[in-house]
């Protein structure tokens, strides 16, 4: 049986983290989305929220679990017997960095394997941090996110 840890801060979810997971989910037995705290990052939304509405978006895929972390990923990794780290590329100027960690993460876990996915075209422009911007300013994402989080968004910035 075949795991893939698709990791991320999911700061919040949008259509394009779904459609990778969508497409994850016919390829690997297992799709585990790995939400990561990242106290670092300052994410706008805390972590139960991030996981109780990646869990919303994924409901419907049954091979699909959704689990908060903290640490390193290569611990992650070996806690959840993964040897799959599944990442989007929207752009070419994704690949260096994410070769980069790919790299990395190999030479504390060699057995590990980097996969790379690129969304549907009419999700390629789209990223957490734009659809944040976007309903900050009072903006409408629900083209770009499921509705739940566009409510949560919204009631978000709105307080």
């Amino acid at each position: 049986m075949t795991t893939a840890i698709y990791p991320g801060t999911f700061d919040p979810i949008t259509n394009g983290h779904f459609d990778l997971i969508e497409r994850a989910a016919r390829l690997f037995d297992v799709v585990v989305v790995a939400i990561a705290g990242s106290p670092g990052k300052g994410p706008v939304l805390d972590l139960d929220t991030r996981i109780d509405l990646a869990r919303e978006v994924v409901s419907g895929l049954d091979n699909v679990e959704v689990i908060g972390f903290s640490g390193l990923l290569t611990e992650l990794m070996k806690q959840q017997q993964a040897r799959v780290i599944l990442r989007g590329l929207r752009a070419v100027s994704d690949f260096e960095y994410e070769l980069q960690l790919a790299n990395m993460n190999r030479a504390q876990m060699p057995e590990l394997e980097s996969v790379f996915l690129t969304p549907a075209v009419e999700n390629s422009y789209i990223s957490s941090s734009l659809v944040r911007e976007i309903a900050k300013l009072g903006g409408d994402v629900s083209q770009h996110v499921n509705p739940r989080v566009a409510e949560t968004l919204k009631s978000h910035y709105n307080t």
